[in-house]
């Protein structure tokens, strides 16, 4: 592409001119204008503004990307003019401010305008209306002081925010042709902006969904989670299976983010409690570290409405760097406290093998909460002006804590009310048990967080002190519900809902429980077997005859006391006034196994929340040519934000002209697809198979050893049979995979390295050709979901029943007519009953059956279907290399323990799961059938909604009202 002129700038004004404008709108956008005419007057002289330039500089795209058009040859950069609506920029004006952004606030050199540097200006151009609707909608809430809810969470997976953005504020196509001016295509721009590392999930993603609808609904809400420099990690996929290399997302800069030097809070660990002359408990000393707040605005779609995602990071003041140690050489420990405090905010989820490890991680915990809590109170404080009421708090104030990661908010709300504001003990556990809820997200007691008493008492020392005070007030509730008659069942209750566990009782109520004392002394068993030699009567007593000195002393082992614990989901269902589950079949679970003891204590507490995603970003915007179909369709795009008009498609499911659209759509995915593959993996696969994808976290539980030992089974087949029989019995399939193992998880990293041999052998098999291809896509992020998912035909959601709590990749797989391979767990239940049982394909064992199998395996009762012991076998003859499988194939073997027996039961439901795919290998074969049942999965997913979700939120746990902005 030749180069042209970037800056034909007008030389009309002064350089002081331009400073002053370029000024005020610093002032504009940091501040705000409560005259909304002076705000749309100075934008527009703004972004109609063409500074003085004496140096141009050049625009041309990097020689190896592609160019954005080819038919342009050399862009024409036009001056704006004209007035201009804030609120709906044309792209001459867009144009300007691009132009405004890459030479005022620049960052990368000034003598190109490359991709990079491109995205950044035009980042920096969207986020200057981003922050005029942020600052107007913050100025409104402040004044009318609205009740506001706060969600605060450990991961908030946004993916990447550029063409989310535009496409929210309604300017794509204004974007699109400004950028156009300048020489490059939007997509080209918006594919350099890398995802932001703040999460690993469905957890996260979650989240990101919520704020998305919360600004759309216009309810008013924000964020709080942790700025995390290097994210999880990135996957590389190497010969030896998954590699984590450190995320370098914020190496380049973030052009979303304002940092809020004047938004900072104190944060302290360690050090002693001790009461003061006043009766206070004070928490002195130990370590201290700064939070400080950055913002990324989330806007809501076709909406002013703008809220926040405050992130912190975490530093030290400087006098902490210690300067003399610094000038006498002592480099490290003149940093260490500083070092200290960056390390918090680092890695997402560090490991905790180590002490160091869960200290960290306890640390990351405590400072989300309390930074967070501590800018709740004081927007709370400043809004209520000089006549501050905290029984007014709930009424203003709703935290939401996505799942038990924030549960510290509980103590150090009762911290802060009780030891700084004065407030009794009552009133402070009132008022906290109105303000604060919890979403659960698990049944696995692994992710049930349990923390060392010991460590947290050493962290946190005021806060043990609060959790003992709330863990006795427990106690005393137990106590009057079932009362002390049945000291039996009594003990029960106390033993499932304590928060301390492996605790004694308090001396009220130890005498009550009082037993026989046993031994301390273990005698082995073959000391107690004697024979009738080997006694003797002694004055009429039988003696043991000691016949060694050595034998006569018996082994003593002292039987090790459990772990003090805090059990943290308990604390979050005592301290807060509402539970919930995230889909039908959890929510029940939680109810009646994980907490059934609390809820027959408190049913009123127990809700359930079915999960949802957000259709903008899961259809509108990553599926554009889906999305233009079903406007055309529905005849309107409401859909977008109504997405119960979705439901409308079912009739026209047969519809042969829609049918050959929906197919037309899911071709072109899947090219993006065939191109994304051959540039992550090097493996070339063909548009015309059936893509069937499984894409989520790698673990055990989530079942990837299923599919790959599905796949496995299928290849050995094939190569025992003709070229002509297997192109008879099998269609052609694309097998793709993508997810991360947590570094320290082996098994499941075990599981990466065996997709990945599989993929190595079969792909290169000549025998079977396209039939069959294994691919793993190293890295999976949003970016990469927002290909694969409209690209899917078959998705697999083959967890083990019951222990999925939701799941909402599958919502977003059926929302972009993907057709489901599931058992009934999570949300499939709900998907399978929306989208008809006719359009899903349906296997395995049900949730209340999976304990008594684990049982009967426990028993030794289990016989396996003879295919799958063909499969293990095949895995151990070495064909897909020379890496020892034992260890992996002897975890799906035995009758018990740990990593045996097939917990999953992957061996119980293999018969069924080969048997479900004979059928999706049916049905794909005709593809009128087929498209027909994609169509009713998009009809059906309408129900999946972010926005549902939030509703419910809102009316049901926060009690928060849409409040639209003039």
């Amino acid at each position: 592409m030749s180069v042209s002129q970037f800056s034909a700038m007008s030389t009309t004004r002064s350089s002081s001119e331009a400073f002053v404008q370029y000024s005020s709108l610093s002032r504009f956008i940091e501040f705000g204008s409560r005259n909304r005419r002076s705000k749309k007057l100075l934008l527009t002289r703004t972004l109609n503004f063409r500074p003085l330039t004496t140096t141009s500089f050049c625009v041309k795209n990097v020689s190896s990307e592609p160019k954005a058009n080819p038919n342009v040859k050399e862009p024409v950069v036009e001056e704006a003019s004209g007035s201009l609506n804030p609120y709906a920029p044309d792209a001459a004006s867009i144009t300007s401010s691009i132009k405004y952004h890459a030479e005022f606030t620049p960052s990368y050199s000034p003598d190109k305008f490359e991709l990079p540097k491109a995205f950044f200006a035009t980042a920096q151009s969207v986020r200057d209306t981003l922050i005029i609707n942020w600052n107007s909608t913050y100025e409104y809430y402040e004044r009318l002081n609205v009740k506001q809810a706060y969600y605060l969470s450990m991961e908030f997976l946004q993916g990447r925010a550029l063409l989310n953005a535009i496409g929210n504020l309604g300017l794509t196509g204004a974007y699109a042709e400004a950028l156009s001016k300048l020489g490059h295509s939007l997509e080209n721009v918006a594919y350099k902006e890398p995802d932001a590392a703040l999460g690993n999930g469905g957890l996260g993603r979650l989240a990101s969904c919520f704020l998305d609808s919360l600004a759309t609904l216009n309810y008013p809400a924000w964020g709080y989670g942790l700025r995390y420099k290097y994210g999880l990690f990135k996957q590389r996929i190497t010969k030896d299976g998954q590699e984590e290399v450190a995320e370098d997302w914020l190496e380049l800069g973030n052009p979303w983010e304002m940092v809020r030097n004047d938004v900072s809070y104190p944060v302290k660990f360690f050090g002693k409690v001790v009461s003061g002359s006043d009766g206070k408990k004070h928490w002195i000393g130990g370590e201290d570290i700064k939070a400080v707040a950055y913002d990324v605005p989330i806007p809501g779609y076709k909406t002013k409405t703008t809220i926040n995602l405050r992130l912190w990071s975490t530093k030290v003041p400087s006098e902490d760097f210690d300067l003399s140690a610094f000038n006498a050489g002592d480099h490290t420990k003149a940093a260490e406290a500083l070092s200290n405090a960056e390390k918090i905010c680092y890695i997402l989820y560090p490991g905790d093998e180590s002490v160091e490890g869960k200290i960290l991680r306890l640390k990351q915990q405590y400072t989300l909460c309390s930074a967070s809590l501590q800018d709740i109170i004081a927007r709370f404080e400043r809004r209520s002006g000089a006549n501050i009421n905290w029984e007014e708090f709930p009424e203003k104030v709703a935290v939401q804590m996505n799942d038990t990661h924030p549960t510290l908010c509980i103590p150090e709300l009762m911290r802060v009310l009780v030891d700084l504001k004065g407030l009794s003990w009552k009133e402070a556990w009132n008022i906290t048990q109105r303000t604060v809820a919890y979403t659960n997200h698990t049944v696995l007691p692994e992710a049930l967080e349990k923390w060392s008493f010991e460590l947290m008492q050493k962290l946190l020392p005021r806060h043990v002190e609060i959790i003992e005070m709330i863990d006795e007030e427990l106690i005393n509730t137990i106590v009057l519900e079932y009362g002390t008659a049945d000291p039996d069942l009594l003990e029960k209750k106390l033993k499932a809902m304590r928060i301390l566990e492996n605790f004694d009782l308090p001396a009220t109520l130890a005498d009550l429980f009082v037993k026989p004392k046993e031994s301390n002394v273990v005698v082995r068993d073959d000391e107690l077997e004697t024979s009738e030699d080997d006694v003797e009567s002694v004055d009429g007593e039988p003696q043991v005859e000691k016949e060694d000195t050595q034998e006569e002393e018996k082994i003593v082992e002292a039987i090790p006391k459990p772990p003090k614990l805090v059990r943290m989901a308990n604390l979050c269902i005592v301290g807060g006034h509402a539970v919930n589950g995230v889909a039908e079949i959890h929510s029940e679970i939680v109810k009646n196994e994980v907490f059934n003891e609390f809820y027959k204590l408190w049913p009123e507490k127990f809700q359930n929340k079915t999960n949802g995603v957000t259709p903008r970003r899961w259809i509108r915007f990553c599926n554009p040519d889906l999305s233009k179909i079903i406007t055309n369709w529905l005849r309107t795009e409401d859909w977008v934000t109504n997405t119960e008009k979705l439901a409308e498609l079912r009739k026209f499911a047969d519809n042969e002209d829609l049918q050959a659209q929906f197919r037309a759509a899911k071709r072109n995915n899947k090219m993006k697809v065939v191109s994304l593959i051959k540039e992550k993996t090097g493996y070339s696969v063909s548009p015309d198979a059936l893509f069937d994808t499984q894409v989520k976290r790698i673990h055990e539980y989530k079942r990837q050893l299923l599919n790959i030992l599905g796949i496995v089974y299928r290849y050995k087949k094939m190569k025992e049979m003709t070229a002509a029989e297997r192109k008879a019995k099998y269609v052609p399939r694309v097998c793709i995979f993508g997810g991360k193992a947590f570094a320290t998880y082996v098994q499941a990293k075990r599981i990466v390295k065996f997709i990945t041999d599989v993929a190595a052998t079969v792909n290169h098999d000549p025998d079977i050709g396209d039939l069959l291809k294994v691919v793993f896509v190293p890295d999976y992020n949003v970016s990469v979901a927002e290909l694969l998912i409209p690209a899917s035909e078959l998705s697999e959601h083959i967890s083990t029943a019951g222990m999925e709590a939701s799941g909402t990749s599958n919502m977003k797989f059926a929302m972009n007519g993907c057709i489901l391979i599931g058992t009934l767990d999570g949300a499939n239940v709900e998907i399978r009953e929306e989208v008809g049982d006719d359009n899903f394909f349906l296997f395995g064992a049900r949730a209340h059956e999976i304990a008594g199998l684990r049982k009967e395996r426990a028993e030794g009762k289990f016989v396996p279907d003879p295919c799958f012991e063909e499969v293990k076998k095949f895995v151990r003859t070495g064909v897909f290399g020379p890496y020892n499988y034992d260890e992996l194939m002897g975890s799906l073997e035995g009758d018990e323990g740990f990593g045996r027996a097939d917990y999953f039961l992957v061996g119980k439901d293999f018969p069924s799961y080969l048997e479900c795919q004979e059928k999706v290998d049916e049905a794909y074969r005709d593809q009128k059938k087929w498209t027909r049942m994609s169509i009713l999965n998009t009809a059906g997913s309408y129900k999946f909604s972010s926005d549902r979700t939030i509703h419910e939120y809102a009316r049901e746990i926060w009690n928060i009202k849409p409040v639209e902005l003039p």
